[in-house]
């Protein structure tokens, strides 16, 4: 393969190893501020505007939320698919599946607490 095909199969981000990052990597990290920027001022213009459906606004905005979170772990952290970056992408997985799991364990333990608090009336007799 030549050089050229390998600049054109390249994955947003992605930095060669033995290519300079100043000039590219400067580029790519104000393109990713720019994005990131741009998805904060839509979601922000979407909460703030009746131009927008209303009950399709929180679907908006998980939407721009996940756009945003792709921008910011491929030009920021440098995630991507290629082959070297098996490492990283297990990494973010296991973070992924440990915060679901902390978040999925509390939202379970407060499900089964609130059948088990002592009713208003009797906390409010003992209060007396």
């Amino acid at each position: 393969m030549s050089d050229t095909e390998h600049e054109i199969d390249r994955a947003p981000g992605y930095v060669r190893p033995d290519e300079p990052e100043t000039g590219e990597g400067v580029a790519g990290y104000l393109i990713g501020l720019g994005l990131a920027i741009l998805l904060t001022i839509v979601s922000f213009f979407i909460t703030g505007t009746t131009l927008v459906w209303q009950p399709s606004i929180p679907v908006a905005l998980v939407v721009l939320a996940v756009a945003q979170m792709g921008v910011h772990l491929v030009f920021f952290l440098h995630i991507t698919s290629a082959p070297d970056q098996t490492n990283n992408f297990l990494a973010l997985a296991f973070g992924v599946f440990v915060v679901a799991l902390v978040v999925f364990g509390s939202m379970i333990i407060m499900a089964n607490l609130n059948p088990m608090m002592m009713p208003t009336d009797k906390l409010i007799e003992m209060q007396r």
